[in-house]
């Protein structure tokens, strides 16, 4: 049980104590036949397509596949109480009639004359990128320019080489947001070698500061470069008709490139057969851990390479931190199978995404941070459950996905208090079973994705920590960009009211 005191495996927990007794729960840490596959509708999964959906042909997945066949077939599923406890784990929260609205308003135009160029450097992890793209969007539109298809971070902890065009569908992106702003994929020939402003844009800025600060850099300058992306837009307060430009960008326009849009498909297919599925978001990977200073559990030379890493992390400030007070606080698995021998245990049929495809399938995108990124995105995205134990830039993008797409189910874990409670099982006052079982279940009934109005600032807060402490934009769209449907009883019809309880 040492392990499980890690907040990561504590979210296994946590997780296992919601599915115990009701099956070998398949979670997700192109085939040679694809066409071997039916790949079911979200409404069409549950209880009784478990079985008929695992009825697949075996020699069209890799053999790790087969293997695990075998545990899923240990399941009972003959009382009425596993069939409701099997319910109770898998039905989704009520989304209340909240559906996405990004059209923009009666009054909303096509793109003005562009009055120059914004060259984007993004900067960080794939979902920090995404973020940092959408809102340039629309810094785009606020400042009347045509955007040149972002430059990719290529310098950050994982070294990825990727370009736009590598991780995302170029000419989608370029064509799905023509009528909101201009797009060209490289700068003109003419201005190539003219003189340019590099401009750090203030963070959680609004309308006000790239209209009258940003804007009159164009009286001397044909070409901006933006030398960050991330967090320049505030999150709150802003025109409506730019929060939901920024929405389009980021749910609909910047949709991954074919070749991992397919992959991705594939591997949730995969998923399917075997019935509903969890997706969990460990994020106990080596960036991760060396920033955090999370050391709890791992060996002595694991902390000493951990810690070699963070001081040797220029823009990383904090250098020496208190592992046990970090944790107080509350891709690959850092330490490899040694630290997922609970998780596996508790989960027979548990999943990754070099599990499920092919040598042949992923080897093009193991070079690629970004890319194998974007495929646990998709997968996540798709999940019938999604739990992650760190809230970093992915688990706070696939939550807000996921309220966009319907407020699918999300289990945020109350990390604290299962610290605090693994911490009593450690020294012996609290045992595994039932009760803990019931008290983790209370604890987590407000936290599995119900709609909710976008939490502000912390109350105290001031300057740019108090933009900090607001929920991003991303993690929750709503009220921007979903509104409530409602019917009219008279004539059948369909509206949309904005109102948020």
């Amino acid at each position: 049980m040492r392990l499980l005191l890690t907040i990561a495996v504590g979210t296994v927990f946590l997780v296992s104590l919601l599915a115990v007794h009701v099956s070998p729960s398949f979670s997700y840490s192109s085939s040679s036949s694809p066409g071997a596959y039916k790949f079911p509708k979200r409404h069409e999964i549950g209880y009784g397509s478990w079985r008929s959906e695992h009825k697949w042909v075996q020699e069209a997945v890799p053999p790790q596949l087969s293997k695990a066949s075998a545990a899923h077939h240990q399941w009972d599923s003959t009382s009425q109480e596993t069939i409701e406890e099997f319910e109770k784990l898998w039905k989704p929260p009520s989304d209340r009639g909240f559906v996405p609205c990004t059209k923009p308003s009666s009054s909303y135009s096509s793109p003005g004359e562009s009055r120059g160029y914004l060259l984007v450097s993004t900067n960080g992890g794939l979902n920090q990128m995404r973020a940092g793209i959408s809102d340039m969007v629309a810094v785009v539109r606020i400042i009347n320019a045509t955007l040149v298809i972002p430059k990719l971070d290529k310098s950050s902890f994982w070294q990825d080489s990727s370009n736009f065009s590598d991780v995302f569908d170029e000419d989608h992106f370029i064509h799905s947001l023509a009528n909101d702003v201009k797009i060209v994929k490289k700068l003109p020939k003419e201005l190539a070698a003219s003189t340019k402003i590099v401009k750090y844009f203030k963070s959680w800025s609004g309308v006000e500061y790239y209209q009258d600060e940003i804007s009159r850099l164009w009286n001397d300058y044909k070409v901006i470069r933006a030398a960050k992306s991330d967090s320049r837009l505030a999150n709150n307060n802003l025109p409506s008709d730019i929060q939901k430009l920024r929405c389009r960008a980021f749910y609909e326009s910047l949709r991954f490139a074919p070749s991992i849009e397919a992959l991705g498909k594939l591997l949730v297919e995969r998923m399917r057969s075997y019935g509903p599925f969890i997706a969990l978001h460990l994020r106990f990977e080596k960036d991760m851990l060396a920033f955090s200073g999370c050391t709890y559990g791992l060996s002595p030379h694991e902390a000493n390479e951990l810690t070699k890493i963070r001081e040797n992390t220029p823009y990383w400030k904090v250098k020496d931190i208190d592992p046990m007070q970090q944790r107080s606080k509350a891709g690959g698995i850092y330490g490899g199978d040694s630290h997922m021998a609970d998780l596996q245990y508790r989960f027979p049929i548990l999943m990754s995404k070099e599990k499920l495809a092919w040598a042949e399938e992923i080897d093009p995108f193991r070079p690629y941070a970004s890319q194998m990124a974007a495929l646990d995105y998709i997968v996540s995205v798709e999940s019938d459950v999604f739990v992650p134990s760190y809230l970093g830039n992915m688990a706070r993008a696939v939550e807000g996905h996921r309220r966009f797409l319907g407020h699918r189910k999300t289990i945020t874990p109350d990390r604290k208090t299962l610290v605090h409670l693994f911490d009593k099982i450690d020294r012996g006052s609290l045992k595994e079973g039932k009760k803990l079982s019931n008290m983790i279940l209370e604890v987590h009934k407000g936290r599995q994705g119900s709609p909710r109005k976008r939490k502000g600032p912390i109350s105290g807060t001031r300057g740019k920590e108090r933009f900090r402490s607001e929920e991003a934009f991303y993690e929750n769209p709503l009220p921007d960009c979903l509104c409530r449907s409602e019917s009219d009883d008279t004539t059948g019809h369909h509206h949309l009211v904005s109102n948020v309880n």
